[in-house]
């Protein structure tokens, strides 16, 4: 007799081991309890959560909640806590359950780095926005047929004038 799988847990082999215990079949629950794996880290107890880190089984042992947020970038994230009108209304009690409940990021910025964000506050604008990629050159007298050009100069030119 070929095994088609060999058996590692209790959970492959399902209800015949308890079958075989009710029916008193003694052969049955022998061959079974010695195709099982002699590993007791294979047992069906140890196997769940093995696609988890670390720190999530240690968050999931002790029921912890999910971590605090460090930073929270305003350009992404459209539902940002903030807990200060709880502060403003209610005090400071409530504002420490209602931190402790939904808590706010520490730091809230845009998707620009502190120190880029301080350099381009000292930019003019054309140059924030080369910067932050929203600069769209538009090359249109290029794509233009020479005499149009010419045409579009001399407007400018009696415009000018």
């Amino acid at each position: 007799m070929q095994i088609e799988s060999t058996l590692v847990n209790e959970l492959q082999i399902g209800s015949r081991l308890n079958g075989a215990v009710e029916h008193n079949r003694r052969g049955e629950f022998g061959l079974l309890l010695a195709m099982l794996s002699a590993d007791a880290r294979d047992m069906a107890q140890f196997q769940f959560d093995k696609d988890l880190s670390v720190e999530q089984k240690l968050r999931k042992t002790f029921s912890l909640p999910p971590a605090q947020a460090l930073i929270a970038d305003v350009s992404t994230d459209i539902t940002l806590t903030d807990n200060a009108a709880t502060f403003q209304r209610e005090g400071a009690r409530q504002f420490q359950l209602q931190q402790a409940l939904t808590p706010e990021a520490l730091v809230i910025r845009g998707s620009q780095p502190d120190a880029m964000v301080e350099v381009l506050s000292n930019c003019d604008v054309l140059t924030k926005r080369k910067a932050l990629n929203l600069y769209q050159q538009h090359n249109i007298i290029e794509e233009m047929h020479f005499v149009d050009q010419i045409a579009t100069q001399r407007k400018i030119s009696q415009i000018l004038a």
